[in-house]
């Protein structure tokens, strides 16, 4: 089974949750809110994709490169562990 599947209510409530950040930037669009407005509500919205992007390659990572049925060493679980941090540095 997916990770996906097993966290998909939590997922779908962050999809819901971007969903209406996204709305908030074309509201402020049509609205002709200030530059600054339009700014901040699109960071506060890659944010959020940025942080499901991350949660998701978790997820990935854990469940299907290291196949936790398979017993990982305990250097390959570093190894992951590693991947990820990096990841989430990088899409922060």
């Amino acid at each position: 089974m997916a990770h996906t599947v097993h966290d998909k209510d939590k997922l779908l409530q962050r999809i819901r949750r971007i969903r209406g950040q996204v709305n908030a930037v074309e509201q402020a669009l049509i609205d002709e809110k200030d530059c600054s407005t339009v700014l901040m509500t699109l960071a506060a919205a890659r944010g959020a994709i940025n942080s499901l992007m991350s949660e998701v390659l978790e997820g990935h990572v854990r469940f299907h490169v290291l196949n936790p049925e398979g017993k990982p060493s305990p250097k390959q679980k570093q190894a992951a562990d590693d991947l990820i941090e990096v990841v989430r540095a990088y899409l922060k």
